[in-house]
């Protein structure tokens, strides 16, 4: 897949049925990644429908205000956990589409910066296909800001621009991983979580845009945007589908 690696190869995809709990599906993407390094593991696409979750940035559990956000995220019935990737605090449910794609590769370092912006592009179209009007870039006074950030302008109000996929990567020797949240339905109450828990936090933001896809496009759910990730998945790479059993999770 263009500069990412994988070339013309297979990409196994897995969907995963029911969530793991919050904190074990963070480490299970992890596992797996540990996996494809040692070559036990091929090219991966792992996809769920996460339980309600924030993950903090590490440079959020610096700040005094840290504890008072993961209580706020208990109150609003959401599981605080701190990822090991940088940025700042992402919330995410089951109304949000988590995809974590794994490979083995030798050279992971190499393309660690491009694939931002080539799997952005990727989310981008993929979005498109079912009628947002999906950009890459940072949008003012996102939450978790990411020059990669996938947004969505309303139709109506083109002034009015929300944050719709928020990626991260982690790379080691021999391999990468990148995740890719998009919020596709109810966005209220991610909404409510972040804008409590920034404020604990002492953090600037703006809550207008933190939004859902199907804010903008009514009535798109979470099998519409995959089957359309798939779609726009296939124009890269030959998919075959497994069982999530076979990761022996």
């Amino acid at each position: 897949m263009h500069h990412t690696g994988t070339g013309l190869r297979t990409l196994t995809v897995v969907r995963q049925d029911v969530s793991l709990g919050a904190g074990r599906d963070l480490e299970f993407g992890l596992e797996l990644l540990a996996r494809a390094r040692t070559g036990a593991l091929g090219p991966t696409l792992r996809l769920y429908r996460p339980a309600p979750t924030v993950a903090f940035g590490q440079r959020d559990t610096r700040l005094p205000g840290f504890e008072a956000a993961a209580q706020a995220c208990r109150d609003n019935g959401f599981e605080p956990l701190v990822r090991r990737a940088g940025g700042r605090a992402a919330a995410y449910h089951q109304g949000t589409l988590v995809v974590d794609h794994i490979e083995p590769d030798t050279d992971a370092v190499a393309g660690s910066k491009s694939r931002f912006g080539y799997f952005g592009e990727l989310f981008a179209e993929a979005l498109r296909t079912v009628g947002v009007q999906a950009a890459v870039g940072e949008i003012p006074g996102e939450y978790c800001p990411g020059e990669y950030s996938v947004h969505g302008t309303d139709p109506a109000d083109s002034s009015r621009q929300v944050k719709l996929v928020g990626t991260a990567q982690r790379v080691v020797s021999g391999g990468w991983l990148f995740s890719s949240v998009i919020v596709v339905e109810d966005s209220a109450p991610i909404r409510k979580v972040l804008t409590d828990s920034y404020a604990a936090l002492g953090l600037a933001w703006d809550p207008a845009t933190a939004g859902a896809a199907n804010d903008l496009v009514p009535g798109l759910d979470v099998p519409a945007v995959e089957q359309a990730l798939l779609e726009t998945y296939a124009g890269h790479a030959a998919l075959e589908s497994a069982s999530f059993s076979s990761l022996g999770a």
